[in-house]
């Protein structure tokens, strides 16, 4: 997945939540990307906030949003109801970036920061250029496929990625109980062995809890 790729998830959605650390604690407000390029992903704020000084003090920021309806309803099952979407997420590392490097790009895509530097002096623009992420396009009523998610990781600027879903060690002894109560279809037998497609994993915990052998590992441990 390119940055492009990734940018343009970002842009449908348009307003998302911005993450950072104030000491102790993490604080969020509503931002959005505005452009992009090889380096990474631009957004801005104003030297005045504190959004810029915990940007400035941590050189981190994590965002996500939401490309669907936020609304959820309970049936009369007593099951949530979501219409069907995707979210997307990235944390990484960013840095400031001049004015003059902006100019310099002379790429119509930062025209806005440009003019917006203009109208509010104190602006100034980030670039999220070293980050990891991922895609979750969920369907947990199976209303257009036969699969309720579809999960990829992502990363660029050389940020490792860890591998999505949990997984099944040696120790697996092929009784299928896992596969049973896996409600994401995300669990297939491999010859005398269980595996999970970590693409269609919700880490929902359902194949650690039957697990007669102890065989499937997750991210809680």
């Amino acid at each position: 997945m390119t940055i492009k790729d990734i940018f343009e998830r970002f842009d449908r959605i348009g307003s998302c939540t911005f993450a950072t650390v104030d000491g102790d604690y993490p604080e969020t407000r509503i931002a959005h990307f505005l452009a992009h390029d090889d380096e990474g992903l631009y957004f801005m704020t104003m030297t005045t906030k504190p959004f810029y000084r915990q940007l400035k003090e941590t050189g981190r920021v994590s965002v996500c949003g939401l490309g669907a309806s936020s609304a959820v309803t309970q049936r009369e099952d007593g099951l949530l109801e979501m219409e069907p979407g995707y979210s997307i997420r990235v944390s990484g590392d960013v840095r400031e970036v001049s004015m003059e490097e902006i100019r310099a790009k002379n790429n119509p895509a930062f025209d806005y920061c440009i003019e917006d530097v203009e109208r509010y002096p104190a602006m100034t623009t980030f670039v999220l250029y070293r980050a990891k992420g991922e895609i979750f396009d969920y369907d947990f009523d199976m209303l257009h496929r036969d699969h309720k998610l579809e999960r990829e990781r992502f990363s660029f600027g050389g940020f490792p990625v860890e591998k999505a879903g949990l997984t099944i060690t040696e120790a697996c002894v092929g009784c299928g109980k896992c596969m049973k109560a896996c409600t994401f279809k995300a669990i297939r037998r491999e010859g005398e062995r269980c595996v999970i497609d970590g693409s269609r994993c919700d880490e929902c915990g359902n194949c650690w809890k039957v697990c007669p052998a102890g065989a499937v590992r997750h991210k809680g441990a």
